[in-house]
């Protein structure tokens, strides 16, 4: 009977959540399964894997076949280094006191990294809502200076030479016609 360790899809339609298990190649995807070594839920940023590690290196040892999905997740939560390391064991070629040091210094450097990477996503999303809200303030600032331009009564010093400039002469021809009016109304009589 060949056995693999693989992903069970339950809940919600657009919201799936699996659960990793061990079960027959033979059965159905959600079908009946061996054990159930946890879950991984893929919605969450960063995704929640929850993993029994010793029974998933136990299952690895008895010669069960990660799928690719799978494996990746055993990699990432160091379950395939802990089964590296314990087959070096059962050959005797480390101790398990070496195995259990390399294992730590590596949990402990993964503990760093995931911080690292959870702060740096932080500092990402707090950087691209920052750079929004800058570009949504000059945004509302060009348009309220727009509206203000549009609503001023605009007072040009220019256009005001020009109207007393206009109304001086009209003001000069007006009175020409009448001077030269009363000329010649004298000299008719």
């Amino acid at each position: 009977m060949a056995v693999k360790i693989r992903l069970a899809r339950r809940g919600r339609k657009k919201k799936a959540i699996y659960d990793i298990v061990v079960a027959d190649a033979r059965a159905p995807r959600d079908g009946r399964f061996i054990e159930k070594l946890g879950s991984y839920n893929p919605g969450t940023n960063p995704s929640t894997i929850v993993l029994e590690s010793a029974k998933a290196v136990d299952w690895l040892l008895k010669g069960a076949q990660p799928t690719d999905t799978t494996r990746s997740i055993l990699q990432h939560e160091g379950v395939m280094l802990r089964k590296h390391l314990q087959i070096g064991v059962l050959k005797g070629a480390i101790t398990q006191e070496v195995a259990d040091a390399r294992f730590e210094e590596w949990s402990t450097s993964k503990t760093g990294r995931k911080e690292t990477a959870a702060g740096s996503l932080a500092q990402k999303l707090k950087a691209d809502k920052d750079a929004k809200i800058d570009a949504e303030r000059k945004v509302s600032q060009n348009r309220a200076e727009a509206i203000a331009k549009k609503n001023a009564p605009v007072v040009v010093e220019e256009e005001v030479a020009e109207v007393a400039a206009e109304s001086e002469e009209t003001v000069d021809q007006a009175e020409a016609p009448a001077a030269d009016e009363s000329t010649e109304t004298p000299a008719a009589e």
